[in-house]
């Protein structure tokens, strides 16, 4: 699917990081026909949240199952075999090329996408520094981009700030997903590398990950349709 292809509201990902399948299944009910697409992570995949994922894209939802895999190929390709009969649309596992490599062996001909995470949004380049690395998150991104694109990756996640560069090295040939995005007003939480709905379409996302400013939201149904509408804007 080209990024023309993507329906505006196709293009957010409401992170359901929850504690249970029950506050998961009330948030899903909340948000109804405003949200077409969710991601599944280690909080609620831990909680007992897996077969949620089957049960979601039997309803007409498609899924994101945000479990960052990161081990020996073989391990890798064995777990990606596993996921791709839950019926997740995408799957993540880290950016480095052994990983890489095995997730695509293990997806074989399975409709699951793969997404490579470059660098994690709460890291800046001290951070990398601190846990060994000598370049800079700008640099090590681009690094992984190029060895996923070689590798046969079907998308990255990487920050907001990296989505511009990196439409010009993978061009359209890639999907690019970004968490870190909080509406003009939101908290930052925990993240360091931010930016708003519709600054990060602008810049050449094609999907958007959000949880907390819509899960935590008195009004989760109203923020995402306002995500949606800054979604279309930045669309033009």
């Amino acid at each position: 699917m080209t990024p023309a292809e993507i329906a505006p509201k196709d293009r957010l990902i409401v992170a359901l990081d929850l504690p249970s399948v029950d506050a998961a299944e009330a948030m899903i009910a909340k948000l109804g026909d405003s949200v077409t697409f969710y991601k599944i992570g280690y909080q609620l995949a831990y909680a007992g949240g897996l077969p949620l994922i089957g049960k979601l894209a039997d309803r007409g939802k498609k899924v994101f199952a945000d479990l960052k895999m990161h081990d020996i190929g073989n391990t890798v390709a064995r777990g990606i075999e596993s996921v791709a009969k839950l019926g997740a649309t995408f799957v993540t596992v880290h950016a480095y090329p052994q990983t890489m490599k095995g997730a695509v062996e293990g997806r074989g001909s399975a409709s699951l996408k793969i997404l490579a995470v470059t660098v994690l949004t709460s890291y800046d380049d001290d951070d990398l520094h601190a846990a060994g690395y000598r370049l800079s998150v700008s640099e090590l991104v681009e690094a992984r981009a190029q060895q996923a694109q070689v590798l046969g990756v079907d998308g990255l996640v990487s920050s907001p700030e990296e989505v511009g560069a990196l439409r010009k090295i993978v061009g359209h040939q890639m999907s690019l997903v970004t968490p870190g995005i909080r509406p003009a007003g939101a908290a930052s939480g925990d993240q360091k590398r931010i930016m708003t709905p519709g600054r990060a379409i602008a810049a050449g996302a094609d999907y958007l990950v959000v949880g907390r400013p819509v899960v935590e939201a008195a009004d989760p149904k109203a923020v995402a349709h306002a995500i949606h509408a800054e979604i279309a804007q930045a669309l033009g």
